[in-house]
């Protein structure tokens, strides 16, 4: 891997994803994706040591940060993209997965019509200025679709946790866990979102570890509609917990859920 010891150090440290904390929507994942190629991850962490010096919990501009990584796209539409700002945001882009997901939540919660999920995702998500919605990464390393642990390879003395996935996780989870909810303090975001996550007892304990006793709630499924999820409301933010990730499997509606109900079901 063409990874630096010193910008890999400082993503762990202080990338927590994208957008603005003052957000009212914060959709946090299990972490940073894009980890196939190590000319991908080389790239995020020395466009993020270069722009972002200060050493604190930081957001970065998603469409800036894309636009420092090579598009290594494969198929006919390969020519179409230099960067993936290009690929994500460009007058070519493709459609996301996930974001199309995340943003029918938002409108389903504010009870409002989906607009064009397209140009929705090129000109509004996650940007920073318009303070609507901030991806937040649980576990900051780029990880592969295959779920591989490449950080193993490196030969690096003074990170030894990288020697597994397992050990990384633990390594890195409470202090992360901590800051976000600390932030979560201070910008009172409106609803916090953590999908995909396989740890539900874990994150359940370190807010009522952080917060006090608070009371969660298990919302069951509803097939094809909602999925299964925790909530709580803490200091006025909605937060909601689920292991489910928004996309649907080959694009087939009968093994994913409606975010956009999702949305409606958590304003209630």
């Amino acid at each position: 891997m063409l990874i630096d010891e010193k910008t890999l150090t400082h993503w762990i440290d202080h990338f927590y994803g994208y957008g603005s904390w003052n957000s009212k929507f914060w959709f946090i994942g299990y972490e940073e994706g894009g980890g196939d190629l190590p000319e991908e991850v080389s790239e995020k962490f020395n466009y993020f040591y270069k722009v972002h010096t200060a050493r604190e919990a930081t957001l970065c501009d998603i469409r800036e940060l894309y636009s420092y990584v090579t598009a290594r796209i494969e198929g006919t539409k390969a020519g179409l993209f230099s960067t993936l700002n290009d690929y994500r945001f460009g007058s070519h882009a493709l459609q996301h997965t996930v974001w199309k997901n995340l943003i029918s939540f938002v409108f389903g919660y504010k009870g409002k019509n989906i607009p064009d999920l397209l140009s929705y995702q090129q000109n509004l998500f996650a940007m920073p200025v318009t303070g609507n919605e901030a991806w937040i990464k649980l576990y900051p390393l780029p990880s592969t679709h295959n779920h591989a642990w490449y950080y193993s390879w490196l030969d690096l003395p003074g990170l030894n946790f990288l020697k597994s996935r397992a050990i990384y996780e633990q390594y890195v989870y409470s202090k992360r866990i901590n800051t976000i909810l600390t932030h979560m303090i201070t910008h009172k975001p409106e609803v916090v979102v953590m999908y995909g996550m396989n740890n539900i007892n874990a994150l359940k304990k370190a807010v009522q570890e952080f917060f006090g006793d608070t009371p969660f709630k298990m919302i069951k499924a509803i097939k094809q509609q909602i999925p299964q999820h925790h909530r709580t409301d803490i200091h006025g933010t909605k937060f909601i917990i689920t292991t489910q990730v928004p996309t649907l499997r080959h694009n087939r509606i009968e093994t994913g859920f409606d975010w956009q109900e999702f949305g409606k079901v958590s304003k209630k």
